[in-house]
């Protein structure tokens, strides 16, 4: 089981980091990321409304629904907000590198859950691992311009700890569907201001309508993996293993986008996944 989890984690960081890089390519990134999610919204509205008219929730439960719908609409804000302020390779690190860290201490400190120490030391090697990957700007202008993507990275990756940790309650009363689409309307009400002018969607429509059913499909079921993991092991084992993403971002960055300090990125990518390796084995 656990050997299951590992596999579904590192799919879902596959799938997160390709459909990032979509909304960094496009051309209008809120409008792009409200397009994406809409289609599986509208498809798991009936398992959401049959499972909430099923079941008789605590004021606590629907209380947790609410902060992880809250939180995933700030998220959907910030995201869209950084990818605008700043490049890939440089604010995907941070933002999903901050929860590989928090998670897991929450994980331990709030849910009651365990960390050997070889799980702690491989959590180390991926923090030494973002740390490198972000490096230091060789921009000209610095200033405020070039510290606001990093402080909005900073917010998201504090959205997706909170999101991440809120979700694992919530996991214990609902199911990974219906909780994916507790997730989606979330995000979409963090980005509906958007595509009040239909003309905003129908540019973006046009202008990417071959990646945003790839798009569509990658978006929310690189989160429904995840949440299959969490739901059988550990949120401090899986959380970590998801931010493979870092990786694979770095890679899709390099070969794709055709960034550049490629070296350093790859030597980064070497010590997150000797963390991974390491927290993978902890989980056994």
């Amino acid at each position: 089981m656990v050997a299951v989890s590992i596999v579904l984690v590192l799919c879902s960081g596959l799938a997160h980091a390709v459909w990032n890089m979509f909304a960094k390519q496009s051309t209008d990134k809120p409008v792009f990321l409200w397009a994406i999610y809409a289609p599986s919204t509208i498809v798991l509205l009936p398992v959401l409304i049959n499972e909430l008219s099923g079941n008789q929730f605590s004021p606590r439960e629907w209380l947790f629904m609410g902060v992880s719908l809250l939180m995933q609409s700030i998220y959907a804000f910030l995201l869209a907000q950084t990818y605008k302020a700043g490049d890939l390779s440089q604010v995907y690190p941070i933002m999903r590198g901050m929860p590989t860290l928090l998670t897991p201490a929450a994980g331990v400190l709030l849910l009651g859950e365990s960390l050997p120490m070889w799980g702690w030391i491989g959590i180390g090697c991926m923090l030494i691992g973002f740390v490198v990957m972000v490096g230091r700007r060789q921009d000209t202008g610095a200033g405020a311009s070039s510290v606001r993507p990093i402080l909005l990275a900073v917010g998201v990756g504090l959205c997706i700890t909170t999101y991440t940790l809120v979700d694992k309650v919530n996991l214990g009363y609902m199911s990974p569907l219906a909780l994916l689409e507790v997730t989606n309307i979330g995000f979409l009400l963090g980005l509906t201001s958007s595509v009040l002018k239909p003309s905003r969607l129908k540019a973006v429509v046009r202008r990417h309508r071959n990646i945003l059913w790839l798009g569509a499909i990658l978006s929310p079921g690189s989160y429904l993996l995840f949440l299959f993991a969490a739901r059988t092991a550990d949120v401090s084992t899986v959380a970590p293993l998801r931010e493979v993403g870092i990786v694979f971002g770095t890679l899709l960055g390099l070969l794709v986008l055709k960034e550049s300090q490629g070296a350093r990125r790859l030597v980064a990518s070497a010590a997150v996944v000797t963390g991974i390796m390491m927290i993978a084995i902890t989980g056994q």
